[in-house]
C-alpha cells in the first residue's frame, strides 16, 4: 500500500520563533503556528475556529525563519506530518502530532508596507542556545523524536533515483 504525509498550512506565528543548535552544529527552530477556519455553524452563524500547531525547521531553513519572523507574521508552510510518544516526569505516556517543516515561503509584505530596504521583520539576530535535553520531560517530547531530516526520511535527490 501506498503512502503519503504532506502538510500543506499558512497562518500566522503564535510565538517568536526559538532557535537552538544540536550537539553536531545542527541549527533547529521550534515556533508555532495558528491556523484560522471560518464555517456556518448549522444554526446559520458565522463561527470561527483556530487550529495551533508546533513546526520545527532544521538546518538553512532554522535560520531563516529565526532571522525573518516573529510573532503575529504570516507564514506558508509545507512539510510532514510527525508523531512523538514520551514518558512525562509523572510516568504517564504522552503524545504529540507536529510539523517538520520541508518548505516554506513568507506571505504578505514586510511589516509597516515601506517597501523598499526598512524592516525586514525581526532585527533578532540568531541566538545560539543550547540543544534541548530530551527525556523525562513533560514539556514535550525528546529531541530524538524530531532528528533532523536525513537522507533516508527526505526526498530523494536527483543522483539517488535510478533512471
Amino acid at each position: 500500500m501506498a503512502n503519503f504525509n504532506k502538510v500543506i498550512l499558512m497562518g500566522n506565528l503564535t510565538r517568536d520563533p526559538q532557535l537552538s543548535y544540536t550537539p553536531n552544529n545542527t541549527a533547529v527552530c521550534d515556533f508555532g503556528l495558528a491556523v484560522n477556519r471560518k464555517y456556518r455553524g448549522q444554526d446559520g452563524e458565522m463561527r470561527d475556529e483556530t487550529c495551533f500547531v508546533d513546526l520545527r525547521a532544521w538546518g538553512r531553513q532554522a535560520e531563516t525563519i529565526n532571522q525573518y519572523m516573529n510573532k503575529g507574521r504570516p507564514l506558508l508552510v509545507e512539510g510532514r506530518l510527525r508523531f512523538a510518544q514520551w514518558e512525562g516526569k509523572d510516568g504517564q505516556k504522552r503524545s504529540k502530532l507536529s510539523v517538520t517543516v520541508e518548505n516554506f515561503q513568507f506571505v504578505g509584505g514586510a511589516p509597516g508596507g515601506g517597501g523598499g530596504e526598512g524592516d525586514r521583520g525581526s532585527d533578532r539576530a540568531p541566538q545560539r542556545a543550547p540543544a534541548r535535553s530530551g527525556g523525562g520531560s513533560n514539556e514535550g517530547p525528546p529531541d530524538e523524536a524530531y532528528g533532523p531530516p536525513g537522507e533516508e526520511h527526505g526526498p530523494p535527490r536527483d543522483d539517488d533515483i535510478p533512471f
